[in-house]
């Protein structure tokens, strides 16, 4: 595990060695980090953190999904369920890499006595364990990071007491939050240091990790919730698509898109016949912006045409070149990456009116939808919701679909909420793997079961097997 600590100061000692052959003056320089304060790792966690979302969302969760897929990808297709023993080692390495340096802000805040910086590296963590152990199940979390105790082989922690420490994580942060004390150090690159719109991420986030848990009803999620919903002065959330937390990707250095060639993003990828056959039947104008036109054999232009799961069976007509391809200008800077988004919290209220713990759930199903859309710089077109396919009906699966769509490009969460619900109802494919079934997890990485084995082990066992159908903890 990289630290970023270690990174930082080699960077300047290389800045100090152009300087001067001076080793006593390099060992002193003025510039030179030699500890960490509570925000010297902050903007590099939150670019670290969302570069690699942006990574595993194109290059897995989307294939996943039925949102878009490589036409020349032959080995490693998600799309088709069709996952390799090392497929979450990128997620796993690089979340294990920033995880140190949340620690570090969360240890220097505290002696620091900065209750702000406290609070956010408490939510930090709670938002990359949550990652963690939605993706694989049981991971390393009391042990890890802890190689300065010389604990390098650490233990799995379970997935329920994993969530149970990073909600209470997620209280007593919102309790810390002081806004009149504000913060010190540089402006941050998500909140530029706002400290109310940091207090609505860590609320928003304990509203997102409860309903994760919607099937635990031991836990009592809804109640909490609501909890939350109805005491906005105690428990603030997004109210506007101005308070989500969505990375603005500037393109001015270091802040850059996570695609040098914006062409590595779009190429052979065409989106899927799922994703694109309920845009056209929403009148979507989100669809423009995310895709290009069909082709024909001479460029005739046939409108956004998905290519279908099931190609062999069901292929398009000869008369198509090319189905509706991605457009690149999305990860063209600026950009954005979404964390977590005003959009996501209205359809979780929305959700949590459908199952009638709170009112009013056609309006939070509607400010959703149109938060999703204008994120996307998108204008809600007249009568769109008078659409048959998009009015609110009072149903789960109505909620989740465009909530499907309010995830665009955010991590796994739509894999995550699918694992949940089970919506939206993807189209199937007789050449899908693992029976047709949708994983429920990812492998653990092979270095894990070389490098740490004995730890391993017992996680596995404990897990039931590591095996890509076995449920994690909230979805049994």
């Amino acid at each position: 595990m990289k630290n970023i600590s270690t990174i930082i100061t080699v960077f300047v000692l290389m800045l100090a060695v152009s300087c001067t052959g001076d080793f006593e003056e390099i060992n002193t320089h003025p510039n030179q980090l030699e500890e960490i304060t509570a925000g010297s790792t902050l903007n590099p966690t939150i670019y670290g953190l969302a570069y690699e979302n942006a990574k595993e969302a194109r290059d897995k969760n989307f294939g996943l999904m039925q949102v878009f897929y490589g036409a020349d990808q032959t080995t490693d297709q998600p799309f088709l369920y069709d996952l390799r023993q090392d497929v979450g080692a990128g997620f796993w390495n690089e979340y294990y890499q920033w995880i140190p340096n949340i620690i570090e802000m969360e240890n220097a805040a505290i002696g620091e006595e900065k209750v702000n910086y406290e609070a956010i590296a408490l939510t930090l963590k709670a938002y990359a364990f949550s990652m963690l152990t939605d993706v694989f199940g049981d991971v390393p979390m009391v042990e890890a990071a802890r190689g300065e105790e010389d604990i390098f082989f650490p233990e799995y922690s379970k997935q329920e007491d994993i969530y149970k420490t990073i909600l209470e994580d997620l209280e007593r942060a919102n309790s810390l939050y002081d806004i009149s004390e504000g913060m010190v150090y540089t402006e941050d690159i998500l909140f530029f240091n706002d400290v109310s719109k940091w207090q609505k991420f860590t609320n928003s986030l304990h509203l997102r990790l409860l309903l994760r848990l919607s099937k635990r009803t031991e836990m009592d999620v809804f109640d909490k919730m609501k909890n939350i919903i109805n005491n906005p002065t105690k428990y603030p959330v997004f109210t506007s698509n101005d308070d989500a937390a969505v990375l603005q990707i500037t393109g001015v250095a270091p802040n850059l898109s996570p695609w040098d060639r914006p062409s590595d993003f779009s190429v052979f990828r065409y989106y899927c016949e799922f994703f694109v056959d309920n845009m056209n039947n929403f009148n979507d104008p989100r669809l423009q912006i995310f895709a290009t036109v069909a082709r024909g054999l001479n460029d005739e232009n046939y409108g956004y045409i998905g290519q279908p799961i099931d190609q062999r069976n069901n292929p398009l007509p000869d008369s198509i070149a090319t189905p509706s391809g991605v457009n690149n200008n999305q990860v063209i800077a600026p950009m954005i990456i979404p964390i977590l988004t005003y959009g996501e919290v209205e359809l979780i209220k929305a959700e949590l009116a459908q199952r009638g713990y709170i009112s009013d759930g056609k309006i939070h199903y509607e400010n959703g939808t149109k938060a999703a859309m204008e994120l996307w710089g998108a204008e809600v077109p007249d009568g769109y919701f008078d659409n048959e396919f998009t009015m609110y009906n009072g149903t789960l699966e109505r909620i989740i679909l465009q909530k499907y769509y309010a995830l665009y490009f955010n991590d796994y969460q739509s894999w995550f909420e699918y694992r949940r619900t089970g919506f939206p109802k993807l189209p199937k494919s007789p050449d899908m793997l693992n029976d047709g079934e949708m994983p429920s997890r990812f492998y653990y990485p092979i270095s894990a079961s070389t490098m740490n084995s004995a730890n391993y082990k017992k996680a596995v066992e404990q897990m039931g097997g590591d095996d890509i159908n076995v449920k994690v903890w909230w979805d049994k």
